[in-house]
């Protein structure tokens, strides 16, 4: 009880818990635009209800492993040590290592089923044909509603030891944690059926998602090995292709109107 009155009175309390929220927010966008895109793939009318079921397995499974968060910390001790490490860096630090944890395991799987599942839907996107892998007859992809919630949970659990994890190192009061999960996974679920929606009216969106999501996956395994890619860096890529394909939508639609027109 005292640990959730100080988040709300101690101004150092409160500036952790809306930098924690906006960094929950930022590490939920990953997780947002995978659910969008597999559900994309399912009938319209089942959508909505996967897309709820998705982010609510997704807090689901962040309050779970905030509730263990002394296994969650020991996750990050070594297991195994091939006894490889690359060249220093500036900082004296290897460049990467194969101390292995279970976190970087995890980390490593995450990482090569997110390039998996993101090569095998580009490469569905740009040859459509085929009916092969749930494609349909006019190559758009379907999906049972159970295989699609299998693959949320499995990209879930990556994203929610992520997110765990970033949480505990940046504070140590569980209630701004609890308070700061909640937060972000309610506003996931508030964008997940406009981002969605949107994603199903704009084609190019799509693949630049997908891009996306190999370029997390390759991060992921990068961060299994000891490379850190700073997440600042990514986000700002991000941001900016994101805002060349706003650009391009714009003037798609302006000459579209134009044509309208004549």
């Amino acid at each position: 009880m005292d640990s959730l009155i100080a988040a709300f009175t101690d101004p150092t309390a409160i500036a952790a818990l809306v930098a924690l929220v906006v960094m929950e927010v930022v590490l939920g966008i990953d997780n947002l635009v995978f659910i969008s895109i597999l559900t994309n793939k399912l009938p319209e009318a089942q959508r909505p209800r996967a897309r709820r079921i998705g982010i609510g397995l997704a807090l689901g499974m962040r309050l779970v492993l905030l509730s263990m968060i002394a296994w969650i910390v020991g996750l990050t001790q070594p297991v195994f040590d091939l006894g490889i490490t690359g060249p220093l860096d500036q900082h004296g630090a290897p460049t990467f290592e194969t101390d292995f944890s279970w976190r970087d395991l995890i980390l490593i799987t995450g990482g090569l089923f997110l390039i998996w599942k993101a090569t095998r839907e580009i490469h569905h996107t740009v040859d459509p044909v085929g009916g092969e892998d749930g494609m349909g007859k006019a190559g758009v992809a379907t999906i049972t509603f159970g295989s699609a919630i299998v693959q949320i949970i499995l990209l879930d659990m990556i994203f929610s030891l992520d997110s765990i994890l970033t949480a505990v190192g940046m504070t140590d009061n569980l209630a701004i944690m609890v308070i700061a999960v909640i937060a972000a996974v309610t506003a996931m679920l508030l964008a997940a059926d406009p981002l969605a929606n949107f994603i199903a009216k704009n084609p190019t969106v799509v693949m630049l998602a997908l891009g996306f999501l190999l370029m997390i996956g390759a991060v992921l395994i990068a961060d299994g090995f000891g490379v850190h890619v700073p997440k600042g860096y990514i986000y700002a890529a991000m941001a900016f292709s994101t805002l060349v394909e706003c650009l391009n939508i714009f003037a798609r639609r302006a000459k579209e109107r134009k044509v309208a027109a004549k």
